[in-house]
């Protein structure tokens, strides 16, 4: 099964490599190996959630007498909240860069261990200043790992299971985001711990989760794809062999033939100036694709969930308290939606399931503010509305991932993730919450009801884009999907 043919130097010294490598990757059958990277990269998703969620919930805690930290609700839910979105935005960033020219491995192993020293030196604050500090690196390595953790996925994971793994992958944030909510109401609780340890412990857990993450992350192998542009050919083989010969022994019987190859030219990093002409200018139709999936979903999802315990309370009298409740419901409706329509989109196919997530999320939204300027909703039936846009809606963020690391270059696969995830979080991090807040603290009803329309109409024009544009990616190598920029001449660009 030997892959990789010498034909000799391009004009700039690289060599020209004939490879069936992303053949051999993508004729695999589903393996216990493909779950241990799924173990390894994936459950990332759910450390975000954790963290997300905690912080907001332990809000109220930190900002008592005898917490241990001199700090007030606001500035957990504001000022820490905004550090984490830059850290996570500028992380994504930095970080992409260099997985696209360092590898994959490399920096989603650098990339945990942020995450897990900045979590731990959190759980020992002593002061707002050291709190805020490290809720930013925190961030940041969050941040790195979505663009290295995304770029490894795909080119790990057969062309014919890319789509619901990714989707399914995303949404376990919201598995942490309930994991968050439940180990908030035990920590919280001072008949079990004292003010001052149990919102520490529920960082320190977090710490012992990444470590658990890092321990299976440590047999994951660098991409075979990266290695084979970037001039390590014996190494990619090295690895697919490998690879091969345990999924050979789980299945009890020979791999089929591998179908198509790559001729690549060789070459070492890829500029920046590259990086952007490429994806601005060469894919331009795909970045305005991006563009409005990344700002749909991050518009509807702060249409919805910022601020709405505060919905909750002032409209319908709900407890504080309680509010944790519902957002487990709507939370549930969130990881649903991938995994129950992840297979779709490999199925039925990316351009009608990314179109249609989108749409129905939207309108349905639109109807929920209808009835919730009506005065037609409870608080439960408010939730439950909540939940079934939600989990159309999270299939389509989901998809939004899925798809900006599919349908670029491999050189700029990272990097493009990155842009997109920073682009997306801003949005959604901070501009959003600027607007809805306003619009949801009013206590007019007509204000939420626009806030809700805003979503809506937002998510529905994405849909509308991800109709005219989306790629039909679905069961595609990735060099079929988009072709590498030391792809030889005469590939053509789908």
């Amino acid at each position: 099964m030997g892959t990789a043919t010498a034909m000799g130097a391009d004009e700039h010294g690289g060599r020209t490599i004939t490879s069936r490598i992303p053949a051999r990757l993508d004729r695999l059958p589903w393996s216990r190996w493909h779950w241990t990277i799924v173990i390894g990269l994936g459950t990332v998703w759910i450390l975000d959630g954790l963290e997300v969620t905690v912080v907001g919930n332990i809000a109220s805690r930190l900002s008592e007498p005898g917490s241990g930290l001199p700090i007030s609700s606001s500035q957990v839910t504001g000022t820490a909240a905004a550090l984490y979105v830059a850290g996570a935005c500028i992380g994504a960033l930095f970080w992409g860069r260099l997985t696209d020219r360092f590898g994959r491995k490399r920096l989603f192993m650098i990339t945990l261990a942020v995450y897990l020293a900045a979590t731990a030196l959190t759980s020992l604050s002593f002061a707002p200043w050291w709190f805020f500090l490290f809720r930013f690196l925190t961030g940041f390595g969050i941040g790195g790992e979505y663009a290295a953790i995304n770029s490894a996925i795909d080119e790990l994971i057969p062309a014919r299971y890319r789509g619901r793994v990714d989707l399914v992958i995303n949404g376990s944030f919201w598995l942490g985001a309930i994991g968050g909510s439940l180990l908030s109401i035990v920590a919280l609780n001072t008949d079990f711990l004292a003010k001052d340890v149990g919102w520490r412990l529920t960082f320190a857990l977090g710490v012992v989760l990444g470590l658990v993450i890092l321990l299976v992350r440590r047999n994951v192998p660098e991409s075979p794809r990266w290695l084979l542009i970037h001039g390590r050919e014996r190494e990619a083989e090295d690895v697919v062999s490998s690879i091969e010969r345990r999924v050979e022994a789980e299945k009890g019987e020979p791999l089929p033939e591998p179908e198509g190859e790559l001729v690549i030219h060789q070459r070492g990093s890829v500029t920046f100036a590259e990086i952007a002409r490429t994806v601005f200018h060469d894919y331009r139709r795909r970045a305005v694709l991006g563009f409005s999936l990344f700002i749909g979903q991050a518009f509807l999802y702060n249409a919805i969930t910022f601020g709405f315990g505060a919905i909750l309370t002032t409209f319908f009298d709900v407890p504080t308290g309680d509010t944790g409740y519902y957002f487990v419901v709507i939370a549930v409706g969130n990881f649903l939606g991938p995994l129950l329509l992840g297979k779709l989109f490999d199925t039925v196919g990316r351009r009608v399931m990314i179109s249609s997530t989108y749409l129905l999320s939207g309108v349905l939204l639109f109807v929920t503010a209808w009835l919730f300027g009506r005065g037609s909703l409870s608080a439960g039936t408010l939730t439950a509305c909540w939940c079934v846009v939600l989990f159309f809606a999270s299939a389509g963020a989901s998809s939004a991932y899925l798809t900006v690391s599919e349908i670029f270059p491999m050189e700029t696969r990272a990097m493009s993730i990155a842009f997109f995830y920073a682009l997306g979080t801003a949005a959604g991090g901070i501009s959003g919450p600027l607007l809805f807040a306003d619009l949801t603290g009013t206590g007019k009803v007509l204000d939420t009801v626009l806030a809700f329309q805003i979503g809506a109409g937002l998510m529905c024009v994405a849909g509308l884009v991800a109709a005219a544009l989306a790629v039909n990616a679905e069961r595609r190598s990735l060099e079929d999907v988009a072709a590498p920029l030391s792809a030889a001449p005469g590939r053509a660009q789908v």
